[in-house]
Formats: structure tokens, sequence, C-alpha cells
């Protein structure tokens, strides 16, 4: 299956700055990012609603081989960087994607913003509600104690 937005042209910067305009438009008070290169990551954090908005948006390694080589041999520095920045270029644009598709959602009435944000609201401690629940999730799986997938529960 062909990535979302393989081919961009669109600058990451550019991405960044529409993602900011998008949050604006829908209400978000804040807006913050920045990068770590030793994590090879960037991050986008935002407050809307009340409450502190972060997504970690993990970029690939320049050394990887679907940018070093192609099915003949290594590829020349340029092309490597090209295929690299082609390869950000496109994450950013699918960040954008779905920054837009769960504003939208919330705006219509779809769904709530905690529903539809809860694995990135930032909780008191730093951690993201996903990072302080991700071990649980994963160990009620393993153990086999999951509801079953059609349990229909009202709130």
């Amino acid at each position: 299956m062909a990535k979302y937005a393989a081919r961009t042209e669109v600058s990451s910067e550019k991405s960044r700055a529409e993602i900011e305009r998008t949050l604006q438009r829908y209400g978000a008070t804040s807006f913050a990012y920045g990068t770590d290169d030793e994590l090879n990551a960037a991050m986008v954090g935002f407050k809307a609603d009340g409450r502190q908005i972060r997504f970690v948006l993990t970029m690939p390694s320049r050394a990887e081989r679907e940018f070093t080589h192609h099915s003949t041999g290594p590829r020349t520095q340029s092309a490597a960087e090209n295929f690299y920045e082609q390869a950000v270029r496109q994450k950013w644009r699918a960040l954008l994607l779905i920054v837009k598709a769960k504003l939208e959602a919330v705006d219509s009435g779809i769904v709530t913003f905690e529903q539809e944000f809860l694995p990135h609201i930032v909780m008191p401690g730093g951690k993201t509600v996903y990072e302080s629940v991700a071990d649980g999730i994963e160990t009620a799986y393993l153990s086999g104690n999951v509801a079953p997938l059609l349990q229909i529960e009202s709130n």
C-alpha cells in the first residue's frame, strides 16, 4: 500500500506551519515544536479544550538502508539525502492529516475532544495517557483478560 503523501514536494517547514494554523483555526491557545536528533524525533505540542496535547513524530534515520542503497548498490550521498528528506516530508504531511481529521471529528460532534485526543493528553507527571497505560494494555492482551470484541457498554 502506498504511503499518504509519499511524493509530496511540500517542505517540512510548510507542513509544520500549516499544522499551527490549523490548530489556531480550531481554537488551540498555544503551540510548541521541537526536535531531538538523538531520538530521531520531532514533537508538536499544543493547548486546546483545557488540555495539553503532545504528538511525537518518530523520524527515520539517515543511515537506513532504504535511503543509502537501491537495488543495485549504494546511492550517492546526495541521492540518499533526497530520499531521506522525502520521507521526512511525508511524515509531516501525514501528521497534518491526522491532526486535521481529529479536530474536524471533534468540531463535527462525532467524538469529544477527550475521545479523540486521549492518548496524546499530557498528564501532570509529564507523560501522555498512552505512555501511562501502554504497558497495562500489553499485559491485558498477553494474559487474555480482554473483553469480547462486540461487547457494547453505555457510558
